[in-house]
């Protein structure tokens, strides 16, 4: 079916009412390729979600966007296009950000919750195996993504194959913390006195000030570009019908309506309640693991000692050369490494 069928498919649902189990299976054929783009009913509202594949019968991965707010829809095809001989590739706009946030444009003071997010995952997780005829899919995520993830596979195993993820979040205190202390070390040694400066006047995490990590994240921003290979240009342009400038003030306001929720006005935003390692340490998922060796946002020294103390049927950590946080083509080649020859096997 092509982007009528779940165009018209999602206007039915939401006008007549009905159960996410009557939705009609995309597929008629093990064959037959899937390209489907609209707004399904997940978590009481219209949520965007794209669906792209060469052939019905591959395993189907969630890839859940980072940010919160950044999502990868506007990307996918340049980014994940040659995924799809091998897999049904699910790109997914979350409440508050991109197409969903233009559909459902909540007021400031609508909270975001990791409660909500999870919620919305799992059950758009449901409707896809349902609409794909699938027992499982693959879920992928890093930064925000991998909390969100991680959460997913925690709450419903049964629904997940393996989780890719990549720049783990582990905890806000020992994340933070970290970052500075190693930004203002770098910046310290290079001499670097304007970054030195305005780390010093930041003061060590916990903040109060929801400006702070943005500051942050610039200087981390500048010390990874001269660790790592940039991801190709033509990556961040985006698809057509994600260059209105609807969509691009969609999307705009959306990545500031998150990274509000993120931080907290006053600090107390999402982030400063992240403490995976208290969500337990039992998985019944494979995890697999990315990391740049780069990265300064979210250490591999941080990720890999939670990885270490995690308990799953199957597992791995990898360390990337030349990647920080943000994602470029060896970070793409590993994942579809990893696909081909760790999850794929568990997925047939």
């Amino acid at each position: 079916m092509v982007f009528r069928a779940l165009a018209v498919c999602g206007v039915f649902l939401l006008s007549a009412g009905l159960v996410q189990a009557q939705v009609p299976d995309a597929c008629a054929s093990p064959k037959e390729a899937v390209h489907e783009k609209g707004f399904v009913q997940i978590g009481g509202i219209p949520q965007w979600v794209t669906i792209n594949g060469d052939h019905c019968d591959n395993p189907v991965v969630l890839l859940v966007h980072g940010g919160p707010g950044n999502p990868m829809s506007l990307f996918a095809d340049r980014m994940y296009g040659a995924f799809e001989t091998d897999y049904t590739m699910v790109q997914w706009d979350q409440r508050g950000a991109g197409m969903t946030y233009g559909k459902n444009r909540p007021s400031d003071d609508t909270p975001l919750t990791f409660e909500q997010i999870t919620k919305d995952g799992i059950e758009l997780t449901e409707y896809l195996t349902r609409r794909l005829g699938k027992r499982k899919v693959i879920v992928m995520g890093g930064s925000w993504s991998s909390i969100i993830a991680v959460r997913m596979i925690k709450a419903r195993p049964d629904l997940f194959t393996a989780y890719l993820g990549w720049s783990q979040i582990v905890n806000y205190r020992d994340n933070s913390t970290a970052t500075y202390n190693l930004l203002l070390d770098k910046a310290r040694e290079a001499g670097d006195l304007d970054s030195a400066a305005r780390l010093e006047a930041l003061g060590a995490p916990p903040w109060t000030d929801p400006r702070n990590f943005g500051i942050m994240r610039r200087i981390d921003r500048k010390y990874e570009n001269q660790a790592t290979d940039p991801a190709p240009k033509d990556w961040w342009q985006p698809a057509p019908e994600y260059a209105t400038p609807q969509a691009e003030a969609d999307y705009t306001a959306g990545e500031d309506y998150s990274y509000l929720q993120f931080v907290g006005l006053k600090g107390d935003g999402m982030y400063s309640r992240v403490d995976l390692p208290a969500l337990g340490t039992q998985f019944d998922v494979p995890i697999f693991l990315l990391q740049g060796e780069a990265d300064y946002l979210t250490l591999p020294k941080i990720s890999r000692a939670y990885f270490d103390t995690l308990q799953a049927p199957q597992k791995a950590f990898i360390l990337l050369p030349r990647t920080g946080h943000d994602p470029n083509q060896v970070m793409l080649d590993a994942q579809r490494d990893v696909l081909n020859e760790r999850i794929r096997p568990l997925a047939e």
